[in-house]
Parts: C-alpha cells; sequence; structure tokens
C-alpha cells in the first residue's frame, strides 16, 4: 500500500512544535541490555552504602577496581592517569586525566552521596517505663510520619578517646536485629488524628526502640539501659560516654529492589542523590583517556545546605582541584573560567495522584530520561544558580549528539515550595553549571521510587559530559 503523504500542516508541526517522547518508544535493543546490566550494579552500590561514609568506602573499593589511585600533593599527573582523593571519610573526588592541559578547563559531574535520615543524638540512650530507647534528631528535610513503624538499621562510627573508631552496621545482615519507632494505636488515636500532617508526629517523639530486658543480677534503676549498655560494651568495648563522640544513623531497613510487574523501577532508600552519584562514578569508570579531564565530585552534607568540612561548600574541592593544576602548572582560576559542571541531583517525578502541585507543562516525566534544570531554589529562583541560555544550549547539543534521553523539569509550582542542589556552590567557583539527573516519586521518603530508564540515561548523560570537547 502507498505511503500516505504528510500534510503541510503535519510536517510544519513536526518540524517546529516540541514533542517529548517516552524513552521507551526511542531505546535501542543495545541501550536495552546495558540498562539491565547498569540498574543492577546500582542496586548492589545501594545496598552497599547505607550512609555517606559507606557510599565513599564503596566508591574507593569500586575505584581501585578499576586502577584509580590515590592522589597525594605533588605528584605528577599525565593524560590518562586515573586518581581519587577521600575528604575525611565522608567526600570522595576523583579524576580521570585529559590530553588536553587543564588549562582547557574540566567537565565536573557533581552529587552529593548524604541523604535523609535519623541520627541519633550525644546522650540517646535511656529507659522508660522498662522499655529502652535512643533518641534520634531528624537530619534533612523528611516527612516525620513515615518514619514510624518501618524496619530501621543502625549504621556509623565511634570515634573512642584512644584515637581508634569502631565501624557499626547493625541490622543489615542476615539474621541481625534491627529496630523501629512506635507509633499510636487507631484505637485511642481520634486526638491525633485530628492534627496536620506535619504536626502528627513530633520531632522528639521519633525515639528508637532498642531493648525491653532487664539486666538479672541487679536490683537498681534502669536495668533495661543496663543491659543494653552491657551488650555494647561486650560487643564494641564502649561505654555510654562513647556515644558523645559518635556519628549513629537510624536508616530504613529496606534493600533494592525491582518494582512493578514489568520491574521498569527501582524501589529503594537513598535514591536521592545516590542515584546521580552512581551516574557520575559509572560514567568516569567506563572513560578511556577524554579529551578535557572528568572529574566526579561525591559531596556530603547537602541535605542540610552543603555545610562544614565535607559539604560542597568546603574547600577540599578547591585544594583537590588546585593540587591537580599546581601539576601541570596552570592557574586554578584559569582551570575553573574554562570548566562545565553537571550538578547530578534528582528531580521530582510528575505524580498524577498529587497533580495540584505540580506544573504538568514543565514536569519531569518517568520514563523520559534525564530531567534538566536551568533553576532550583523556592518560589522566587531564590538558592538557585539559574543557568544561562548558553549552558543549556550547549548541554542540549552534548546531550543529542549522544544520544541521551532527556526532558526539561521544574520541581513543581512556582508557589508551591522548592529545594536546592550544590549547583550554586560550583556557580559560585566562576564554572558554569547547570543541574540534571534522574525525576524521582516520593523524593526523600524513606523508600523511593526511580525509573530504570531515567537511571540509565543520566547514566549515558553524565558519560557525554565527561566527553565533551
Amino acid at each position: 500500500m502507498e505511503e500516505k503523504q504528510k500534510t503541510t500542516g503535519e510536517l510544519r508541526r513536526e518540524a517546529l512544535f516540541y514533542q517529548p517522547k517516552n524513552g521507551y518508544d526511542r531505546l535501542s535493543a543495545q541501550d536495552e541490555a546495558d540498562m539491565k546490566a547498569y540498574c543492577e550494579d546500582y542496586k548492589k552500590f545501594l545496598d552497599a552504602g547505607k550512609t555517606e561514609r559507606e557510599c565513599v568506602d564503596e566508591t574507593v573499593r569500586l575505584a581501585q577496581s578499576h586502577g584509580f589511585q590515590p592522589f597525594t600533593r605533588g605528584m605528577a599527573v599525565n593524560p590518562g592517569d586515573k586518581l581519587y582523593r577521600v575528604n575525611r571519610g565522608k567526600a570522595v573526588m576523583l579524576a580521570v586525566v585529559g590530553s588536553k592541559p587543564l588549562s582547557e578547563g574540566v567537565n565536573i559531574g557533581a552529587a552529593h552521596i548524604d541523604a535523609p535520615r535519623l541520627d541519633l543524638k550525644p546522650n540517646p540512650l535511656y529507659e522508660d517505663s522498662e522499655l529502652a530507647f535512643l533518641k534520634t534528631h531528624y537530619y534533612g528535610g523528611i516527612r516525620k510520619y513515615q518514619w514510624v513503624t518501618i524496619p530501621l538499621e543502625l549504621h556509623g562510627v565511634i570515634a573512642l578517646k584512644d584515637g581508634s573508631t569502631i565501624k557499626v552496621a547493625i541490622g543489615s545482615g542476615a539474621g541481625e536485629p534491627q529496630f523501629t519507632i512506635d507509633d499510636l494505636l487507631p484505637h485511642l488515636g481520634s486526638e491525633q488524628s485530628k492534627k496536620p500532617l506535619g504536626e502528627a508526629i513530633p520531632g522528639e517523639s521519633l525515639n528508637l526502640l532498642v531493648g525491653g530486658r532487664p539486666f538479672k543480677d541487679d536490683k537498681g534503676s534502669d536495668r533495661v539501659k543496663l543491659a543494653i549498655l552491657d551488650l555494647l560494651n561486650q560487643k564494641y568495648n564502649l561505654v555510654e560516654e562513647d556515644f558523645i563522640s559518635a556519628e549513629l544513623s537510624a536508616v530504613p531497613a529496606f534493600r533494592a529492589v525491582d518494582i512493578g510487574f514489568d520491574r521498569s523501577f527501582i524501589g529503594a532508600y537513598g535514591h536521592d542523590d545516590r542515584v546521580c552519584s552512581f551516574a557520575a562514578l559509572a560514567a568516569l569508570f567506563a572513560l578511556d583517556v577524554p579529551e578535557k579531564t572528568a572529574i566526579c565530585m561525591l559531596a556530603d552534607k547537602e541535605e542540610i545546605g552543603s555545610e562544614g568540612v565535607s559539604g560542597m561548600r568546603s574547600a577540599a574541592f578547591d585544594t583537590f582541584m588546585s593540587d591537580l593544576c599546581d601539576a601541570q602548572r596552570v592557574p586554578l582560576k584559569s582551570c575553573y573560567e574554562k570548566s562545565f559542571c553537571l550538578s547530578a541531583d534528582v528531580t521530582a517525578a510528575f505524580d498524577p495522584n498529587f497533580a495540584d502541585v505540580y506544573e504538568k507543562r514543565n514536569s519531569a516525566r518517568v520514563n523520559y530520561g534525564m530531567g534538566l534544570c536551568k533553576y532550583t531554589g523556592a518560589r522566587g529562583k531564590s538558592g538557585a544558580s539559574d543557568a544561562s541560555a548558553e549552558v543549556v544550549a550547549y548541554a542540549r547539543r552534548v546531550l543529542d549528539e549522544a544520544g541521551v534521553v532527556w526532558q526539561m523539569a521544574e520541581l513543581g509550582k512556582v508557589d508551591a515550595g522548592g529545594g536546592g542542589t550544590v549547583a550554586c556552590y560550583m556557580a559560585e567557583r566562576d564554572i558554569d553549571t547547570l543541574d540534571a539527573g534522574v525525576p524521582v516519586l516520593s523524593m526523600h521518603a524513606p523508600f523511593e521510587t526511580v525509573s530504570k530508564l531515567d537511571c540509565f540515561m543520566t547514566y549515558k548523560g553524565m558519560k557525554a559530559v565527561y566527553e565533551a570537547k
């Protein structure tokens, strides 16, 4: 049958309209196979890294298996060198040195490896009514009601006065105990149910249930607390005062799993922002010798404003870059002003169940690929780096030439709220920066959901940025 000729209107519509397509309608057979393998590796990364410290440990393990070496000040730097530096065990910077000098700039993928959680307070352990609890202080933006009655693990470190450090991970191994936070039964919850969602669970009631069996050979008070301390002393040789110099966090005891009959989603704790961190990392591992040096920055503390010595505001990144530049006798500012950074952070996926807070024309959609965000911030773009038109056009060209499925995205309606990323802190360094990442359903919940296609396209997008000339 002879193919029907398109009308002038149809041809003009194709030429002029912006018409994004579902990524599965554009996916090649090779991409399909690569996506499956990539997402299995990503799930392993999630399960291995429940905290930023564990993510750093796993990153270093993977980096060393790909030939990366620790970078120290004064080392010679040559094309093809694979280098990394750990910042205080909580952030990590990696580089694949390019064939062009650093005076030509670098291509940066910057993401964060911290995630919302419940940190233990410095003096957390107490007993009430013969039950033992640990008091917590939530970290990052959480909806407190989501953290009760779910299984939790305890991860982190305890630093002792003798200078030694004890790593703690309780609840992730087979047969290990887990923890939970109680909630009020519905039979007695009529008054609680009248409260606004944000007030029904006060922060001070997010207390971890950790024990209920009293110490047998004792007649004093707090016998359950004593029994818990005795167990911890036997296992870790710690006393109660050691909690003061500990960093312990309660994190969801969920493993990364496939979601949906068609297995098209991944459900897990910590997609924000480990889904982009892994994309930036895996893309770096896939490089040979890029023309421009490729940098992967995995930072801590983004969820609380990128503060502190391990956050993106820290001079640690500048020191790392300065040491690289010194190796080639290049001024740091000459490198920065010709560099490009993709601030790889998640965005909100349009959810038809809560459509009233999204502006549908400008929201990221599941399975439509990597989401580019010209600006983040809140309401009047407060806290946004607001990438220039030229920077966005550059990213469009790089991604299209690499066959990356991508879309433009905003976080939600203008007056509905907002959020930030590390983009503004990279831009303040005189580096052209654009936000981009994976659209997420149920962002900041203990169990978030992402599309496998969007995960894979973010990896492809990161690789395209690293390989850009």
